[in-house]
């Protein structure tokens, strides 16, 4: 298998990472200003702040509840839900395993989400 010199492979341990609510992670995939795609994890029993940003598409790795203020949507392995931009929404891992999640901004969202 033959693969550009110039093509990087992106790992949780090759790119920039933070850390929220003490026990999450999210990893930086990519980072433009027109697109943000972020990996992220969520242990256990754990749950975001309700807030809202840009235009988002979440795909999901695990099962978890996407919560909305008046609707809660059960997220399962493979599926993937569209959430509009400033629509307030809150992940919710409600499982006893670790849920893992891929979210793709436009534009970019690389740190920028505002608390309900």
């Amino acid at each position: 298998i033959f693969m550009k010199q110039n093509r990087k492979l992106i790992n949780r341990e090759n790119t920039e990472h933070y850390n929220w609510k003490k026990v999450c992670v999210g990893w930086h995939c990519i980072t433009t200003d027109e697109l943000s795609v972020i990996a992220e994890k969520i242990p256990p029993h754990t749950e975001e702040n309700m807030h809202f940003h840009t235009k988002q598409f979440l795909y999901s790795l695990g099962e978890a509840i996407m919560q909305f203020k008046n609707e809660a949507v059960q997220l399962k392995v493979g599926t993937g839900i569209k959430i509009d931009p400033m629509e307030a929404h809150q992940m919710r891992n409600v499982s006893d395993g670790e849920m893992n999640f891929i979210v793709v901004f436009t534009p970019k969202s690389h740190r920028g989400r505002e608390l309900v």
